[in-house]
């Protein structure tokens, strides 16, 4: 392809856009802006496939997990030439069991999807987008405390929501806005993979569960006003306020004794 005498399309790029909060975004793409092209990417390409969203879309089967994915994307971006206008990283997984529960392959591919994807993404994508283009990094409630037995996951998070924060500051001159989204408990299928079948429950109470449309409107709203970090609900702002003000070890006191663990 002869990128020189090809106009630059202006796409979007959603990941983890097969279920959950990227399946949301995808689907209510519209709400953000117009777009001449989606890269949709996931592993099941069959649920990318099966998107309803509203431009022309582009299924893209990758496994974000796997460095060999990232030189994937980057040819792909090299090929096209495109003008990113929007990247979201919704791809992500956690536990809810003692950190050493967990064999040590899992925990390290969540390392390299809930950080090193995103990072990577980040760093390939931003050559392409021009000024007003738009990150946005699901981060999580989790982000702002220590959480025992869903350690590695919230610890993962922490670093994306501190990543994306300064990100924010050094493209700013760019005019390429980062923005944190960081949701508390959602309905996805999240829940499906994070507690084993055969264990016991480690969460047993949830102060506050909100839907995948939710967050989004929400997202969307805060994106608008380029905001760097998203909230949404009265519990979950309550609850980043009190983890401010009270000690860490408190709060995992608090934690452990909600859901009686030891």
């Amino acid at each position: 392809m002869n990128v020189e005498n090809t106009p630059q399309k202006k796409i979007a790029v959603i990941t983890g856009a097969s279920s959950g909060m990227g399946k949301e975004f995808a689907q209510t793409l519209k709400e953000y802006g117009t777009f001449d092209e989606v890269w949709v990417i996931a592993r099941r390409l069959d649920r990318l496939e099966e998107l309803k969203i509203d431009f022309p879309t582009r299924p893209i089967s990758l496994d974000l997990s796997d460095t060999a994915s990232y030189t994937v994307y980057e040819n792909m971006l090299a090929e096209e030439n495109p003008n990113v206008a929007l990247l979201i990283n919704a791809c992500g997984f956690g536990r809810f069991l003692a950190t050493m529960d967990v064999p040590l392959a899992t925990n390290l591919n969540m390392v390299d999807l809930n950080c090193k994807s995103v990072l990577a993404m980040c760093q390939l994508t931003v050559p392409y987008m021009q000024n007003g283009a738009q990150i946005l990094n699901i981060a999580s409630l989790s982000s702002f405390q220590p959480v025992p037995y869903i350690n590695v996951y919230g610890s993962t998070k922490s670093f994306l929501l501190h990543y994306s924060r300064a990100l924010n500051r050094e493209l700013k001159s760019r005019g390429i806005n980062v923005m944190a989204v960081c949701p508390f408990w959602v309905k996805t299928e999240f829940f499906d993979h994070a507690i084993p079948d055969d264990r016991e429950k480690v969460v047993k109470k949830y102060i506050a569960m909100y839907t995948p449309e939710q967050i989004v409107s929400h997202a969307w709203k805060a994106a608008k006003r380029r905001k760097d970090m998203c909230i949404y609900g009265f519990k979950a702002n309550m609850q980043v306020l009190l983890t401010k003000l009270i000690p860490h070890s408190i709060v995992m006191d608090f934690w452990l004794n909600q859901q009686n663990l030891k």
